[in-house]
């Protein structure tokens, strides 16, 4: 039975009990940023389980896909993958210990027709329910195993929530396989038993505490590996053997040009190569790409890694992407996004292959040095050789850890990690901007908590809770000083999220006047005001009246608001892999980094600049809520992966439906219209698979394009045509310009070829040797070039040198006629002397060489010398 058809029979057999069938979710857990990659067939279906939304049917099956990063340097073995297809049947608060035990039972021994003989069972040691369940079907008392928590008991560990002991189905391949023990069961790991089917019973609700008490509505998450069941339905002994692999590992053998099966190294490699190759084809089909952190480190790991095995295998050139288009022509038909992303699946694949593959044999070089240091000494590689591979190599710390340790080498992991917050600490500092009189520093005293009321005011009535000098509190500021004021209330965002802090000023009743040029937030949510006090004085406890420089706040909103439709433009044109990597939102310019492969075309700018200005036309309102976490990821809001979100988030959408939604806390626009026009400035790589658009909304946008305009009337004034008129006049210019360069250039080399055949009477002999040797003064090497062959076609025989001054240095061209190059006599032997004479050097061709020089006045000299490389019969 081939994979294929046990993943219809599953969902087929449960369909038939009830089940609504669920198609697969993403591999990036969209509804929950903090988790890295789909792991198991229940994550989409935790809301329901958790009762935060209604499913849509109690009972419900699917096949899904799954990524688990937690054993990537054991994939290679038998048995280990990252990807792979879980079949699972769930109930919510339906049936539960007894139905699932009863169908469990049927798929395997009706449907499967697995002997009954070979099926082992294990439970909690406690669950004496699930033993008389399962003693029922018939099975003996000895293979029914009860285990304790650590193998049979389903929960998050000291945390609340639900779990509940679970059941397992395991395979028995016969004694004579594994241990060979008589005693040997489920619990042993010698290979005899594989788990085929895991039945976990949430039927406790966990609390602090870790007392457990009983669920009104218990409920069921099932789950079946599909490679697993594959082998043993096929009658194989790992998952490597079946249909659902074989493809891939007979591809990897041919191109490595070996027979899978005969070695076991270079079955390891070819098994790398297969699993990884499958694996990345789905995690890019997803939307994941190569990156230096998270899901994209995945990526980029398991990329470098199958690149490593297959050089073990003498595969140098990329290979990955072979192995990528049979997954997709085999897959596709389950998973239609691997066809609709084929294009963009091998173009990462490729590129991100050869990317390291041009540093991979200087790396492994380097890496083989280190560990044959390590050897004859502590065997340890040392941290900062560690990160020399990382940082310059692109050598995963993984991988670096997994070759270390195959050769008997520990790594110093504490001193990589210092190196690396080495290295981020100087990135930090670079980028730091100057604090305007240090009125803060990152050892800041306790603060008071500043309540942020800019979403609604620009204008605050308000009170100076502390004043800050030099990074320490104060008593008070005076006029001409620097200072940062803390509010009680405050109507100025504080730089966060790429958006940069308000400007403004903080004014008394008394008359006082503090300049602020910048807010950043502060300790215990405290928001710092920096700047200057421009007339009077300011103590702590006295009643201010802040205000914000409106326009300029109006300037920061347009752009923000842009980013926003900036980011779902790039997705629904470019692609769902896109995703945001960084931005800057400032008053007169907007920054926006994110992930895609390649540089972006003419056609795409536009469209994507012409989607923006759509959105803007069409006026559509922009409005934020405050919703609990879970909510408003569940309502398709994008967060940014890794980023730490509390209980509840501010939801900001722009339309009705919206068009964008995305969790943000910054100042925005009431509707698209108020952002007037954005113009993209330019687009550019800031790294492998990583690129930044920078755009102007607004007045900005509107001062960009009146110079542009005014640039263009300058234009057609001086080329007196109109605008339209302007690209063909300018061209026509153009060409007439070229064509009077190539005459001018032909006049200036007839003048110069006209000069040297003038040299051809003054030519000198010593022994049997013709020599030229002259300075042609004002001629560009180039002509120098061409004067050295007009006359070695005039000469028979002979050696011709002929120098400039032409440019800042000396130039010198040395030529000789075949017949002299058959006795010895080179051209780039004699550059080579001559041209030291006046400080330089040269070479070039036996028959034409060129050369430079450092001192003008030592021409002469260098010339005269070439009578010295004459041997004299």
């Amino acid at each position: 039975m081939t994979g294929d058809e046990l993943r219809n029979l599953f969902l087929d057999f449960f369909e038939n009990k009830s089940h609504q069938i669920m198609p697969s979710s993403s591999l990036i857990p969209h509804h929950d940023p903090t988790l890295l990659l789909n792991t198991a067939g229940m994550v989409q279906f935790k809301p329901y389980f958790l009762g935060e939304e209604a499913p849509p049917s109690p009972r419900l099956a699917s096949c899904q896909k799954c990524f688990r990063t937690t054993d990537i340097e054991s994939v290679g073995d038998s048995s280990h993958c990252t990807f792979f297809e879980m079949l699972g049947n769930f109930s919510i608060g339906d049936y539960f210990k007894a139905e699932a035990i009863d169908w469990a039972w049927e798929f395997v021994i009706k449907h499967l027709r697995l002997p009954s003989e070979k099926i082992w069972i294990t439970i909690f040691q406690d669950d004496d329910e699930a033993f008389e369940l399962w003693s029922k079907k018939g099975i003996a008392q000895e293979r029914i195993v009860r285990l304790g928590e650590k193998d049979n008991f389903w929960g998050p560990p000291g945390q609340a929530g639900p779990c509940g002991p679970c059941s397992e189905l395991h395979y028995d391949y016969g004694l004579h396989t594994g241990c060979k023990k008589p005693e040997c069961n489920p619990a042993c790991d010698c290979g005899r038993f594989v788990e085929i089917w895991n039945l976990v019973f949430i039927q406790f609700n966990q609390e602090i505490s870790g007392q457990r008490k009983p669920l009104q509505r218990p409920s069921i998450d099932t789950g079946m590996g599909l490679e697993r069941i594959s082998a043993v339905m096929q009658n194989k002994y790992t998952i490597f053997e079946t249909d659902l692999f074989e493809p891939l590992i007979a591809k990897a053998a041919e191109m490595a040009g070996i027979k899978y099966g005969t070695d076991k190294d270079s079955d390891t490699a070819i098994r790398v190569i297969a699993e990884h190759g499958r694996g990345i084809s789905f995690l890019i089909a997803d939307g994941v790409m190569p990156d230096n952190e998270g899901r994209g480190y995945v990526l980029r790991r398991l990329i470098r890694r199958a690149a490593l095995y297959g050089r073990r295998l003498g595969l140098k050139e990329p290979f990955l992407a072979q192995i990528a288009r049979i997954t997709i022509k085999n897959m596709k038909a389950i998973y239609p996004e691997l066809g609709e992303k084929e294009k963009l699946i091998i173009e990462v694949i490729q590129a991100e292959q050869a990317r390291f593959n041009e540093t991979l044999t200087v790396g492994l070089e380097m890496l083989d040095d280190f560990i044959t240091a390590a050897g004859s000494g502590e065997k340890i590689l040392q941290g900062k050789d560690v990160f020399k591979l990382y940082d310059t190599y692109g050598f995963p710390l993984e991988l670096t850890c997994e070759i270390a340790q195959n050769q008997g080498i520990d790594l110093d992991i504490k001193g990589f990690e210092k190196e690396m917050a080495q290295q981020k600490e100087r990135a930090r500092a670079a980028s730091q901007k100057f604090k305007a009189g240090k009125t803060v520093n990152e050892k800041m005293p306790e603060l008071s908590a500043s309540c942020f009321t800019g979403y609604d005011y620009l204008v605050q009535k308000t009170r100076i809770n502390h004043i800050l000098l030099e990074g320490k509190t104060s008593p008070g500021a005076n006029e001409g000083q620097k200072a940062a004021l803390v509010l009680e209330n405050t109507p100025f965002y504080a730089e966060k999220g790429g958006q940069i802090g308000d400007t403004g000023d903080i004014k008394t009743v008394a008359g006082a006047s503090f300049k602020v040029t910048g807010t950043i937030p502060g300790p215990m949510e405290s928001i710092i005001h920096e700047g200057y006090v421009t007339r009077g004085e300011f103590t702590p406890g006295d009643t201010v009246i802040a205000e914000v420089d409106a326009a300029r706040r109006a300037d920061i909103a347009r752009n923000h608001t842009a980013t926003h439709l900036l980011h779902i433009s790039l997705k629904n044109i470019l692609g769902t892999h896109v995703e945001q990597r960084g931005s800057f939102v400032g008053p007169d310019r907007l920054r926006f980094d994110f992930s895609h492969l390649k540089p972006l075309s003419a056609r795409e700018l536009e469209s994507i600049e012409d989607s923006v200005n759509e959105m803007i036309l069409s006026n559509r309102p922009v409005q934020a809520e405050f919703l609990p976490f879970r909510e408003a990821m569940r309502s398709g809001a994008i967060a940014i992966f890794d980023e730490k979100y509390g209980d509840q988030v501010r939801v900001l959408k722009v339309g009705d439906p919206p068009v964008s939604s995305e969790l943000c806390g910054g100042t925005h626009v009431c509707n698209t219209g108020e952002i007037g026009l954005l113009h993209i400035v330019s687009e550019s790589s800031i790294g492998a698979g990583l690129r930044r658009i920078e755009a102007v909304t607004g007045r900005e946008a509107q001062r960009l394009l009146r110079s542009q305009t005014n640039l263009i009337k300058q234009a057609s004034k001086l080329l007196e045509a109109s605008p339209d008129e302007l690209m063909d006049n300018l061209k026509e210019k153009l060409e007439e310009a070229s064509e009077n360069s190539k005459k001018l250039e032909e006049v200036e080399r007839k003048s110069v070829l006209s000069r040297a055949e003038s040299l051809l009477a003054r030519a000198e002999t010593k022994g049997s040797v013709k020599i030229i040797s002259s300075q042609l003064p004002g001629v560009k090497v180039d002509l120098l070039r061409d004067a050295a062959d007009y006359l070695k076609s005039k000469l028979e025989s002979g050696i011709i040198a002929l120098a400039s001054d032409a440019g800042e240095k000396p130039v010198f061209v040395v030529a000789v006629t075949h017949d002299l190059v058959k006795k010895g006599y080179k051209a780039g032997d004699i550059i080579k002397q001559i041209s030291r004479i006046a400080g330089g050097g040269g070479g070039g061709k036996p028959e034409l060489a060129t050369g430079g020089g450092k001192d003008k006045e030592r021409i002469p000299d260098a010339l005269e010398a070439v009578k010295n490389c004459i041997k004299v019969d």
